[in-house]
């Protein structure tokens, strides 16, 4: 499947987002998802979707430990999502836009 993104990589049509265009996005990373990382995605997604705009990591972390598992941190998601730059990182996976904030 040939994914049209944008210049940093994210999916132009967001509508167009499966789990099958995030394993094809993760696999850039070499990062296979599981459902843990799907829980995750949907959660980033529900983001979007509520608020109108990807999210920084501040306000993403607040969320998921809302919706999806209080225990959840910054340094967890780095570990798991192997990167640095939680935010972007899970938008793109999640076929949002990049952060307004990240470089």
């Amino acid at each position: 499947m040939n994914l049209e993104l944008d210049q940093d990589g994210h999916l132009v049509d967001y509508a167009q987002w499966n789990e099958n265009i995030a394993q094809q996005l993760a696999d850039t990373i070499d990062l296979t998802l599981s459902p843990w990382h799907f829980q995750i995605l949907a959660a980033v997604r529900q983001f979007y979707q509520q608020f109108g705009h990807a999210p920084a990591t501040r306000p993403l972390i607040k969320f998921l430990i809302k919706t999806v598992d209080p225990d959840l941190n910054n340094a967890l998601l780095q570990e798991q999502f192997k990167t640095g730059l939680v935010a972007r990182h899970l938008s793109r996976l999640a076929g949002v836009p990049k952060p307004a904030n990240c470089l």
